[in-house]
């Protein structure tokens, strides 16, 4: 417990200690106001009495918010229940000494003090009770006071005092002593299930963070399918905040019909299925959930999913069927031209042939030229399209990298020149960089990386062109 939580646990004690101490003296001294004066005796003691309490209770009030230590706190708490002491004394010897009806304050005072944080300070209010109420007993036995009608002599004989004297006494010894056991118990107590409180909200915190750092996406939702938590990885990828799907169906949020309570969307294990839905912004998102039961106490109250975005997955399985279908479209073409081109081939031989016999300004052999230029025309078509469907094989020789690039950043930089604003800054390796590539291919790629870039920089910029050695495999 901190020095904070002590000080206001110690505090509201003493609020309770003022409190109390006007409810019981308006009770006991209220009640006795009312019997007396339905005999027509004058009450006026207890009048005063009634508002010295009151005057005092507002003065420990004020004092009270100057107090700001524990120590200061405690003192004055024991001052509270010494002047409570004297004034029930007073009111003791007023009422008849061994014969008063309000000794029974004596045991409430004693109760009260085990607000106080102390231990045993229970028995030591019950002692100090003792010793008043034996100084009054022993004063009125004496009758030292019996002259000036202050305190009269009882009627009762010392045997009789005497037993009232040690029940009463035995009474404030023993409340005090269980009170402040009960006191003790009751504050460890607190203490325990201030720590077990603390424990859990620990261990709660604890839990949440878990849950938040999951790099999955978890949700859970209650009896009725609706969504009660929604970790920081499902908000990422969904889009939506927490406050957005919080009391929602799931099966909403996730674009999934299967029912709406707990009956009809679960029917218990677990499930494992993949969904499309939509994200916040209305994009595509595919996820792949698992779905089982959240169970308390062995009844089932709710759902727990935890989900995988696997939209970039599907959309690369989706791009590589598509170039794969290409492919085969490509292929496909490629053989079918392959085939036109013999037959096409063989029809301009024939032609050629016949064109050969006819006359030089027969109709027929201007035909013949025309048709002999188109298919040619046609034959040339068709070898591009063959040539663009089937990449030459490469030309693979060993060269320095470096070389390579220091060339094509000649003609880039012509290129660069061109353009406003464009820098072209060369950092290259150290020593040679050897490898065996198809060095016309790899300048085209070196010349098409460049033209990308400074399409990318339509207002100028810096483009850096740098090689480095690497190496990749296992520990690499």
């Amino acid at each position: 417990m901190t020095l904070e939580d002590s000080l206001g646990n110690l505090r509201t004690r003493l609020y309770w200690l003022m409190g109390l101490r006007v409810v019981v003296v308006t009770l006991l001294l209220g009640l006795s106001i009312a019997i007396h004066t339905t005999k027509g005796e004058l009450v006026n003691f207890f009048y005063a009495l009634i508002a010295a309490t009151y005057a005092i209770t507002i003065g420990y009030a004020a004092i009270d918010r100057y107090l700001e230590s524990r120590w200061a706190l405690t003192i004055f708490a024991h001052v509270q229940i010494g002047i409570d002491l004297l004034l029930e004394t007073v009111l003791v010897t007023m009422t008849g000494a061994v014969e008063s009806p309000f000794s029974v304050l004596y045991v409430i005072t004693v109760c009260l003090a085990s607000l106080v944080p102390r231990h045993r300070i229970g028995v030591a209010t019950g002692a100090a009770a003792v010793f008043l109420f034996g100084a009054v007993a022993g004063v009125q036995l004496s009758g030292v006071l019996e002259s000036l009608d202050w305190l009269p002599r009882t009627r009762l004989s010392l045997p009789e005092t005497l037993q009232i004297f040690g029940v009463h006494g035995l009474a404030f010894v023993l409340v005090g002593f269980l009170s402040g056991v009960l006191a003790d118990q009751l504050r460890h107590a607190d203490q325990s299930l201030l720590e077990k409180e603390r424990g859990l909200t620990n261990l709660q915190a604890f839990h949440e963070n878990i849950v938040q750092s999951i790099g999955s996406g978890v949700f859970t939702t209650d009896e009725g399918g609706l969504i009660t938590s929604f970790n920081r990885a499902a908000q990422e990828a969904t889009g939506y905040s927490f406050d957005q799907v919080y009391g929602r169906a799931w099966g909403d949020i996730f674009n999934c019909q299967r029912g709406g309570t707990i009956e009809e969307v679960w029917p218990g294990g677990v499930d494992r299925f993949e969904v499309e839905c939509k994200r916040a912004d209305g994009s595509r998102l595919v996820l792949g959930i698992t779905l089982s039961a959240l169970e308390e106490n062995g009844a089932q109250t709710g759902l727990v999913g935890v989900f995988k975005d696997l939209t970039q997955i599907r959309d690369m399985e989706e791009e590589m069927q598509r170039r794969q279908w290409l492919a085969t479209l490509g292929e496909m073409s490629a053989g079918m031209a392959h085939e036109i081109r013999n037959p096409l081939g063989a029809l301009v031989g024939a032609m050629q042939m016949l064109r050969k016999d006819a006359p030089t300004e027969d109709t027929n052999r201007q035909l013949m030229d025309i048709a002999i230029r188109e298919a040619t025309r046609l034959d040339a078509i068709i070898k591009d399209f063959l040539q663009y469907a089937r990449p030459p094989a490469l030309n693979l020789r060993e060269c320095d990298l470096n070389v390579l690039i220091n060339e094509s950043v000649a003609l880039i930089q012509h290129e660069a020149r061109k353009r406003e604003g464009v820098e072209i800054k060369v950092s290259l390796h150290a020593g040679a960089l050897v490898a065996q590539v198809d060095m016309d291919q790899l300048k085209q790629v070196f010349w098409n990386l460049a033209t990308n870039a400074f399409q990318a920089m339509p207002h100028g910029g810096q483009l850096t062109v740098a090689s480095n050695r690497r190496r990749i495999g296992i520990g690499g």
